[in-house]
């Protein structure tokens, strides 16, 4: 079993962004902060189904899959051999079909185990409600506690899925299997990485997003779709969120060669142009 150091793959995320933040922003900047900024200025609210219109959702799941071919893309500049900046551009779309017939697999999978659950305490004669309340019985809790632990616990054996999908050519069957193979015997220190990760981003971007808010509504007005104070807002949102995309990509891909013991990859990536 390799050996896995969460504060290697830190340092090497360090010295990558301290050498090549520039050309890392690039890609960020074009398959990130563009149609994520582009989508919270036509609908600043997000979606909320059914009000939201059809090409609001529409526009919203276009951002996204721009962020996931962005994310493949950052991850295999970080990953190495040296390719331009288009190139890494080009090969994020080229593995993003794979990456996300994977990405689906696992929320069908996650559905299943919904319904499974449900089924079972229906067998029970318990009411599942559809929203946490304060009086949600006990097995509906602890139905709901159960479902939190198995997204955990897949989202971790799973995590390493997308820097596969970027650096092997493989199916999405395969992505997750071998996944499932390089964080065994790794759940632990990943699980730490990934809580910590998430809970500082999540706080950063909750502080900024809400004190931009705050300040952008007091001097612009009131924050509309397609307005100047949305406008200004959303590009700070999608500043921050591509900031957290890149530094969750270049850390993933460096505990990527760690699992993997790859000898052709080395602690930085090249200055390349598009």
């Amino acid at each position: 079993m390799p050996r896995l150091s969460i504060s290697t793959a830190w340092e090497e995320t360090r010295d990558i962004l301290a050498r090549e933040g520039r050309l890392l922003s690039t890609v960020a900047l074009a398959l990130i902060v563009l149609p994520t900024a582009v989508n919270a200025f036509v609908n600043p609210r997000g979606v909320v189904v059914p009000t939201t219109p059809l090409w609001m959702v529409g526009l919203a799941l276009v951002a996204y899959l721009i962020a996931l071919a962005g994310q493949l893309a950052l991850i295999r500049l970080a990953l190495g051999p040296s390719v331009t900046v288009g190139a890494a551009i080009a090969h994020g779309g080229k593995r993003l079909p794979i990456y996300l017939a994977a990405v689906l697999m696992i929320v069908f999978a996650l559905l299943i185990v919904l319904i499974v659950i449900g089924l079972a305490l229906g067998a029970m004669g318990v009411h599942v409600q559809r929203q946490m309340t304060p009086e949600m019985n006990p097995a509906s809790l602890i139905a709901a506690l159960l479902f939190i632990a198995i997204f955990v616990f897949l989202f971790v054996r799973l995590v390493m899925a997308s820097p596969i999908a970027s650096a092997e050519a493989i199916g999405p069957v395969a992505i997750l299997r071998r996944s499932w193979r390089l964080t065994e015997g790794h759940w632990w220190p990943l699980f730490g990485f990934l809580l910590v990760f998430f809970i500082g981003a999540g706080i950063v971007a909750v502080a900024i997003g809400s004190a931009a808010g705050t300040t952008i509504g007091f001097l612009l007005g009131k924050i509309e779709p397609m307005s100047a104070s949305a406008l200004v807002l959303a590009l700070i949102d999608a500043v921050v969120s591509a900031a957290i995309t890149v530094l969750l990509a270049v850390m993933l891909a460096r505990i990527y060669v760690q699992l993997t013991r790859r000898a052709d990859v080395q602690v930085g990536v090249p200055s390349s142009g598009i």
